[in-house]
């Protein structure tokens, strides 16, 4: 597929047809790398780190007191007895 280079304000652009986005599992607004390998653009999506901002949402949710067990009448016979 052949596509042509834009001028986009100072700087250029192409676009990304929609099944090559799909291809890549990718969509508007997604970060991606970008790397020049051997005369050729190399455009990779940028995978979020699993668990990514917990640790700043658990802190939300304490802050809110919003942490109470769910089912709190719910526990294992031996809950008592663990070590931690």
């Amino acid at each position: 597929m052949r596509s042509a280079v834009r001028k986009m304000g100072n700087s250029s652009g192409i676009i990304i047809p929609k099944p090559f986005l799909v291809e890549i599992g990718s969509q508007p607004g997604d970060e991606v790398d970008l790397l020049v390998e051997d005369g050729r653009i190399i455009i990779t999506p940028v995978r979020g780190t699993p668990r990514a901002g917990w640790a700043e949402d658990a802190k939300r949710i304490a802050e809110n007191n919003d942490d109470a067990l769910v089912w709190p009448e719910f526990s294992n016979e031996d809950d008592s007895e663990l070590t931690w």
